[in-house]
């Protein structure tokens, strides 16, 4: 679908208030950051701001429903007759292995569990992009929007992929975020049947 020049300049405008919010909140701490500062680092208004966005909070979690709106469109383009799963594993790869990207996810999940006001709309945030992906599903799918499988597997998918980033974070980030993801991933495709061996 061809986006209009309107929309695109939309796009940009959200992403780059975003953007703003996030950085100004990691570098200087969410309750020192205003809405006029994060409009003027993006070179926008304050009334421009509040066209997109009802609180600064809002803003900062912003990049979790602009990465299920990347997560669609590169679920969209996968190969038709790929699993689902194996599309969903491809498409995380590529996300994580986008550098400025990944390391603007990362940002952002440190500073939700250090902000305990931005739960609330982070929650928000992924349950919107949880109805954005099960709508993509439905559709590479051809099953209808109501149907349970792409509503359960968007849960599902954006679940796992929050307590995989959780999981990186409580372990000082050792490792690979990709091979966390791989393994909750494999839970899912295995369809949680049977529990790992325990470790010793």
């Amino acid at each position: 679908m061809t986006t209009g020049l309107r929309e695109r300049k939309k796009l940009r405008t959200r992403r780059a208030l975003g953007a703003a919010a996030l950085e100004l909140a990691v570098t200087h701490g969410l309750a020192e950051v205003t809405v006029e500062q994060i409009a003027e680092a993006a070179d926008v208004s304050p009334r421009t701001f509040f066209n997109y966005f009802s609180s600064k909070e809002e803003a900062v979690v912003a990049a979790d429903v602009e990465r299920a709106r990347d997560m669609g469109e590169r679920l969209a383009a996968r190969p038709a007759g790929e699993p689902v799963l194996a599309s969903v594993r491809a498409v995380m790869r590529e996300m994580l292995g986008d550098a400025p990207r990944s390391r603007e996810w990362i940002a952002q999940a440190r500073l939700v569990r250090s902000e305990p006001s931005l739960v609330p709309q982070q929650l928000a945030a992924y349950a919107a992009s949880e109805r954005r992906l099960a709508a993509i599903l439905a559709e590479r799918t051809g099953l209808d929007a109501t149907d349970l499988y792409p509503a359960v597997t968007a849960a599902a998918v954006m679940a796992a992929v929050r307590v995989a980033t959780t999981r990186w974070l409580e372990s000082d980030e050792h490792g690979d975020l990709a091979d966390v993801v791989d393994r909750v991933v494999d839970l899912l495709a295995a369809g949680l049947r049977d529990a790992p061996s325990p470790g010793p």
